[in-house]
């Protein structure tokens, strides 16, 4: 018997909030193909509704002492800590990743929260006594105000929380628009909040598509919106959000390459391009998509990953012994599909076929899923559309060339500059790699060089609209903005007006 499925809605000032738009999108269950829910979808007046209530809330919330926010962050961290294995539930259930990678999402969620929890710490000012004389200089961050998040589908829990913690920490209240594809961890973590303590309307959440992107970027009262997405979107929100004297931080689309250079350690690349290339199903803006293997590498290289493709365990998310589970949606399969179509009818040689898989290999109940095995490509060349677009699915690309030097050109070449890695054991390999690459985000030796909490996360060139990146002390700068002080008493100032410009005396 198939349960009726559940609404999900909004939750503004403090409460659940039924949509009153009249739209709504369905949410189904990727390894089974059921619709589990049916989420609303905002109108411009419900998020207005949403950016009025922080608005309100706004300037008691931002004149409370920093430790005192920081309480309520400690609060909802020993509660996120409590309910990690059911926001990593929730995650499996709406977007198929497997439930141990939903555990790490969480976690690496919860580490961003922990690093908020610092506030005290991070909001100090500079301070400097006698400047000139008799006057003192100090610099303070204050809050910017109501301040909006908009995220994607492939961390319904991570991506809000690289957000929200750290702008509210700073003393703003927040907007969170989540995708509507896997919208039912957002209600959880403002339930969580409004637990730990915050007060309504510090924390809302509109969901929706489009029109709630728009009115977000619309509103006189939000004054910042931090995206993740692709890239169209990113510049779109980048360019909309900049032209009504918005702050801006736009993450953008990846093609991240991993260089395998010949003296690599050949089973520890396998087992790294396997986690990084289909870990999430490929569903992530740090996946290794494309494996650039210099001279003779591939020779030794490719027979064990297709050996090992060949063997990847695709299950239902909930099976503990699933390496990779079902693709987010039947729209971003047929998408996926088009994309290793195209690979083959442009010349790339497809040693690894993914679309033969259907969920009855995956388990019960999965007959009516969004299934695709592994898929690896050889002898890919720079002018192919899977080498050039952001495939974010399954798809290994698979690129030769002769020495570290046109390894280097290859990547620098490309439009975007998210995340990239080397395999070597050569110190001077590692350190010039790490120089020469014009790429945000690098691993030597590590595939997915994702910055811990107090670092921040962010790309270069076409993925990265803003000046900031991601959480870290970069998300605190974000989130507030500086002001400095210069300060005398009448007792120093001498008599008579300056008409020349002040300097340090």
């Amino acid at each position: 018997m198939t349960s009726q499925p559940v609404s999900i809605d909004h939750f503004i000032h403090g409460r659940v909030t039924p949509g009153t738009s009249g739209r709504a999108q369905n949410v189904t269950n990727p390894s089974t193909g059921v619709v589990t829910g049916e989420v609303a979808l905002a109108s411009a007046q419900e998020v207005d509704e949403a950016v009025k209530s922080a608005a309100a809330a706004f300037p008691a919330w931002s004149n409370l002492p920093p430790l005192r926010r920081a309480r309520v962050m400690f609060k909802f961290l020993e509660l996120l800590n409590q309910h990690r294995d059911e926001l990593a539930r929730m995650i499996t259930a709406e977007h198929g990743k497997v439930f141990t990678d939903a555990q790490g999402e969480v976690t690496r969620g919860i580490e961003i929260v922990e690093f908020a929890c610092g506030i005290p710490q991070l909001l100090k000012g500079d301070y400097t006594e006698q400047v000139s004389t008799n006057i003192d200089n100090w610099t303070m961050r204050q809050p910017l105000g109501v301040v909006a998040g908009v995220t994607p589908f492939n961390f319904p829990v991570m991506v809000p929380m690289w957000m929200f913690p750290v702008a509210i920490a700073c003393g703003n209240t927040f907007v969170l628009k989540p995708s509507p594809i896997d919208p039912s961890p957002s209600l959880f973590m403002a339930e969580l909040l409004k637990q730990a303590g915050l007060p309504d309307g510090v924390f809302n959440v509109v969901q929706g598509d489009k029109v709630a992107v728009d009115a977000l970027l619309d509103h006189p009262d939000v004054m910042a919106v931090s995206f993740v997405g692709s890239t169209p979107i990113a510049n779109h929100i980048y360019e909309t959000g900049a032209r009504h004297g918005k702050r801006i931080q736009a993450l953008g689309g990846a093609k991240n390459h991993m260089v395998v250079m010949p003296d690599a350690d050949i089973d520890q690349v396998v087992d790294a391009l396997m986690g990084a290339a289909f870990g999430s199903a490929g569903e992530r803006c740090m996946a290794i998509s494309v494996a650039v293997l210099v001279g003779d590498v591939a020779d030794k290289l490719m027979p064990k990953l297709v050996e090992r493709t060949e063997t990847l365990k695709v299950l239902d998310g909930m099976n503990l012994a699933a390496e990779m589970g079902p693709i987010v949606s039947e729209a971003a399969r047929q998408r996926i599909t088009g994309y290793i179509e195209q690979g083959v009818a442009e010349g790339a040689r497809l040693l690894v076929d993914g679309r033969g898989f259907d969920g009855k290999q995956a388990g019960s109940n999965c007959d009516h899923g969004f299934w695709l095995g592994g898929t690896v490509f050889d002898h890919v060349t720079p002018e192919m559309k899977i080498y050039k677009e952001e495939i974010f699915g399954p798809v290994l690309a698979c690129v030769r060339v002769k020495d570290f030097a046109e390894a280097v050109e290859l990547i620098n070449a490309h439009e975007f500059g998210n995340g990239t890695a080397c395999y070597t054991r050569d110190g001077h390999i590692a350190r010039e790699f790490a120089r020469r690459i014009q790429v945000g985000m690098v691993g030597i030796n590590v595939p997915i060089p994702v910055p811990m909490a107090w670092h921040g996360f962010g790309g270069w060139k076409r993925s990265l609209f803003g000046d900031t990146h991601a959480y870290g002390e970069e998300g605190v700068r974000f989130y507030t903005k500086q002001k400095s002080i210069m300060q005398r008493w009448p007792n120093s100032i001498a008599k008579g007006a300056e008409f020349v410009m002040p300097t340090s005396q």
